[in-house]
């Protein structure tokens, strides 16, 4: 469980604009999440470096900057504000900046997580080295989640490179669904933040 740290969203709209990182990053831990993502883009998802910050002093957990990277600098500036993992998405990037700034991201010690959405996009990941590959199940133009594509493409990705699915978990039955295709974890934002209980939210995820 990568657990997620935002107060809104392009398509749910606000979420918990009271939202506390710390806090909420503690729940999470105590949940059993053993990750987390924290938006740091103010524009669409109200977050924040001193969110990221903010969670990454409350816990023991690694931290995912989760932002739109599309610059060699918002990659040094994933490792300047503490994280240890930074997001790549393909299809904001063209084939030489994927692997360029994929590259960065290993010189500095920092976990990548790439993100695709169909099989180009994946081709596109392992030729730039991913071990770490997130597929995420929302369409980025429509926002509707396909809970197909994630189960279609994890037999694509091969057996060294760990699988991560991303968007549209919102009950246990999702998660072991997911489990069972070959993904080694799940990333679960929106059903976390609205929860009223956010560690059970994250325990009951994560029921067999």
């Amino acid at each position: 469980m990568i657990a997620e740290i935002k107060r809104r969203s392009p398509s749910k709209g606000v979420l918990d604009p009271s939202l506390d990182p710390a806090t909420t990053a503690r729940d999470y831990e105590r949940g059993g999440a053993v990750a987390l993502s924290v938006l740091t883009d103010a524009e669409f998802f109200g977050g924040s470096v001193d969110d990221l910050r903010a969670a990454r002093d409350a816990t023991r957990l690694p931290v995912l900057r989760k932002d739109f990277t599309v610059d060699r600098r918002d990659v040094a500036d994933a490792r300047l504000m503490g994280a240890d993992a930074v997001l790549l998405i393909v299809a904001a990037l063209g084939p030489v900046e994927l692997i360029e700034l994929h590259q960065q991201g290993v010189e500095l010690g920092l976990d990548v997580l790439v993100e695709v959405h169909d099989e180009p996009e994946l081709e596109q990941a392992l030729q730039c080295g991913a071990t770490l590959v997130g597929v995420n199940q929302r369409d980025l133009v429509t926002f509707e989640v396909d809970h197909a594509r994630a189960e279609r493409m994890a037999g694509a990705i091969p057996p060294d490179v760990v699988k991560v699915a991303e968007s549209g978990v919102r009950a246990a039955a999702d998660a072991r669904r997911l489990r069972d295709a070959g993904y080694d974890a799940v990333l679960v934002g929106e059903t976390l933040v609205i929860a009223p209980d956010r560690p059970s939210a994250v325990a009951d995820l994560l029921t067999r």
